[in-house]
């Protein structure tokens, strides 16, 4: 073999091999995000991989706990969560970024009945009713409406007639809209985002009331990632909004994009969880 053949071989052979031994990065959602749009994981996936020179893996679970317990076995580096489960977590995360939707790094709690209800005004209005909640982690979907319900001075537990779990916000938007549940709380992102790409499903729902703001569900590292990686991450996602294919992602995720933020967004949502207790 020419010396100058197998010398370009032995390159592309290490390189190769190189590649091949970097670590991949990890990267969880849980079912409030992104529900079922797996080509749009996709892009980004590659967006990502392009601007880390890193393998990288998007790692869906169905329920926020499991989201969670992988973040504690170490088995992801990096999350994208409620502010619930951020909260719960404590020094087991790092705050990693922030989204930004409509110009702010905040969301809300939509209280919501199917459309023909024209008559309900508060969450009061639907003692003794069917009630949808999206997950037991959730801070929208299942804090924010137990902890007006025992604000008002009612048993959370006893309040509603029938309560049930849907595990995605959007499959609660959709019980509600089927008549399934005459009343659900939900991710004020994923009712605007869900009304964009199909009006008509959330045609079918009315937003009663909106609730105070939170801090928006953020991206956290896993404490045992490295700061090299840490940085890399952030730097990857606040720089999004500052060229095309990150804006045009953007634009698909229904964000402006993301900031560093600050725990302190998240101080009301801790002070509901330690007024509520635990789910």
């Amino acid at each position: 073999m020419h010396r100058r053949t197998f010398i370009g071989l032995l390159l592309l052979l290490v390189a190769r091999t190189s590649l091949g031994a970097v670590k991949t990065l990890r990267v969880g959602l849980t079912p409030a995000f992104l529900h079922d749009q797996y080509a749009l994981l996709a892009v980004w996936r590659d967006y990502l991989q392009q601007r880390l020179k890193r393998p990288v893996e998007f790692v869906q679970r169905d329920r926020y706990r499991e989201t969670m317990d992988l973040l504690q076995q170490h088995k992801l580096d990096f999350a994208w969560i409620c502010d619930y489960p951020y909260v719960a977590m404590g020094n087991e995360v790092k705050l990693l970024a922030v989204p930004v939707n409509q110009g702010k790094s905040i969301y809300r709690s939509y209280l919501i009945v199917p459309a023909k209800d024209t008559h309900t005004r508060s969450i009061e209005d639907l003692k003794g009713a069917v009630f949808a909640y999206a997950d037991p982690l959730s801070n929208t979907g299942h804090l924010v409406p137990r902890f007006d319900i025992k604000q008002a001075g009612y048993d959370p537990g006893t309040f509603f007639r029938r309560t049930f779990f849907t595990w995605s916000h959007r499959k609660a938007i959709e019980a509600v809209a089927s008549g399934l549940a005459q009343g659900a709380a939900v991710d004020s992102y994923v009712w605007e985002s869900l009304a964009k790409v199909n009006p008509g499903l959330a045609a079918k729902t009315r937003v009663v009331k909106q609730s105070e703001a939170f801090g928006f569900p953020p991206f956290v590292a896993n404490s045992s990632v490295s700061q090299a990686d840490f940085d890399a991450m952030r730097a990857a996602l606040l720089d999004m909004s500052k060229n095309p294919a990150g804006q045009a992602l953007l634009a698909k995720l229904n964000l402006d994009g993301f900031i560093a933020g600050s725990p302190d967004l998240y101080k009301s949502v801790a002070h509901m969880a330690a007024a509520i207790g635990k789910p």
